[in-house]
């Protein structure tokens, strides 16, 4: 992956995806402890002070370059919407993984659909990948049917892959390739 000499700052009609600054922990705390937010989510935390570890992987990416992950924020207000962004840089398979994660009350405006576009375009053209992954848990309706409206392929489930507290959980894998 190409190192940045600035962070990249895309928009789409309705949003900014801007750099995570540590004045953005508390919304990344609101989300990653959000009950409707964390059943299929990777992480999850239970105190502000333990979501400085997601803070700490955020800037890590950028750093190890690694990947890169921006706040999704309303181009009209800036407030702060989200999360999106690529993870698992794999430089010499080009390829990497895709995530994105909204606060509920933005649910169901289609932002998922406006903001992946610019994310994976940014990963195709800046980044020179020619895949993007994405992983989703088989039991995460809403997710699948956001991703069944992008231009990602379903390739297949992994069963019972990962353990998620105590429990397995299958992931279906979506990709997207590089045209």
């Amino acid at each position: 992956m190409a190192r940045m000499d600035a962070f990249p700052e895309l928009h789409t009609a309705r949003c900014i995806l801007r750099q995570i600054r540590p004045d953005d922990q508390g919304y990344i705390f609101k989300g990653l402890s959000h009950p409707l937010v964390i059943p299929y989510y990777g992480v999850q935390f239970s105190t502000f002070e333990e979501t400085a570890t997601q803070m700490k992987w955020y800037a890590d990416l950028e750093m190890e370059n690694t990947g890169i992950w921006w706040a999704v924020c309303d181009r009209a207000d800036g407030v702060f919407l989200g999360a999106g962004g690529l993870n698992g840089v794999d430089q010499v398979h080009r390829k990497a993984e895709i995530g994105f994660w909204l606060l509920p009350e933005h649910w169901g405006r289609g932002l998922m659909q406006e903001v992946m576009p610019l994310i994976w375009k940014y990963a195709f053209e800046h980044l020179d990948l020619h895949r993007i992954e994405g992983f989703v848990e088989s039991e995460n309706v809403l997710c699948k049917k956001a991703m069944a409206k992008l231009p990602f392929q379903h390739e297949g489930t992994m069963r019972d892959c990962e353990l998620k507290n105590g429990k397995w959980i299958s992931l279906e894998i979506y990709a997207l390739l590089k045209e």
